[in-house]
């Protein structure tokens, strides 16, 4: 059965956010990370919009969703997203988010811990000490090329194709992305302000750190799933995730690095299934 795509765009939190919606049931919100849109969840929507209503928006500053000059810290990016599940009409959600995605879900489920049944992280660490920061900095050179946003810019505007083909290719399985799911990423990437936008959620990084360690005081009591790339974060994600949450569990999961919805998502579908058909089995009220 083929499960319709439908796009949509609501005024959320002041922005403009577009975003696609398929299937029926409870909803399971999807949050891309950089420098992917909604369209990094394509190979898994129809898996689980068998089962439930699939919410996966651009966030602000990607893809079709409104470009701001601010706004980027991941509370604010997380209250755009709030403010759209609302304003359609839900209340609590099952929530994924991997990449930059990831901090914004844990903004989320921080700020409205009544309102996310379960929540998902993909191949991201929570970042809580300085130091822990300025590791991730030296070792992965885009977090600070593109805290300088206009610099970043001038470099890579005419060079899209070239440097997101970089972080495409940089996987298990190079063959995850065609050549026509390369052509959708840099049509996003190429439009105006979309470069200067999805770096500045890199400039907001300093002022993510302040906000998770505020956060992390209270630890998250629906049930986290972690996942990370065998060849990225692997174990890490489970690790990070068990000092902002009690109740945690997840694994490494092989035959890809980072792109773990691109790569593997037949395993990833698989273990979305199982943690949300979970919260059925223990009597949990429906949406």
């Amino acid at each position: 059965m083929t499960i319709p795509l439908e796009h949509h765009a609501a005024l959320a939190n002041g922005v403009r956010l577009h975003y696609v919606r398929a299937g029926q049931g409870d909803p399971v919100v999807l949050l891309h990370g950089f420098p992917q849109t909604w369209y990094m969840w394509r190979k898994i929507i129809p898996g689980l919009a068998r089962h439930y209503t699939v919410i996966a928006p651009d966030l602000r500053g990607f893809g079709e969703s409104s470009k701001p000059i601010g706004g980027y810290d991941k509370r604010t990016v997380a209250e755009d997203i709030h403010q759209l599940v609302r304003g359609l009409g839900f209340e609590k959600v099952f929530l994924v988010g991997h990449d930059l995605g990831g901090p914004t879900a844990y903004a989320y489920a921080s700020a409205h811990p009544g309102e996310v049944r379960r929540l998902v992280l993909l191949d991201i660490a929570i970042t809580l000490e300085r130091a822990e920061a300025l590791e991730y900095y030296a070792r992965l050179f885009h977090l600070s090329f593109h805290a300088e946003p206009d610099i970043a810019v001038a470099l890579v505007s005419g060079r899209e194709r070239t440097y997101l083909t970089h972080f495409y290719r940089n996987c298990y399985n190079p063959g995850a992305f065609s050549h026509a799911d390369i052509d959708e990423y840099v049509a996003a990437f190429s439009a105006p302000g979309a470069l200067r936008a999805s770096m500045a959620h890199y400039g907001a990084l300093w002022t993510d750190l302040e906000h998770n360690r505020e956060n992390a005081k209270r630890l998250l009591e629906m049930p986290v799933l972690g996942l990370g790339g065998a060849m990225s974060f692997g174990e890490g994600v489970v690790k990070s995730a068990r000092r902002i949450a009690k109740d945690v569990r997840g694994r490494s999961m092989p035959r890809c690095a980072h792109w773990i919805a691109e790569e593997e998502p037949e395993a990833l579908l698989e273990e979305l299934l199982a943690f949300f058909g979970e919260a059925y089995a223990e009597g949990a009220p429906a949406c």
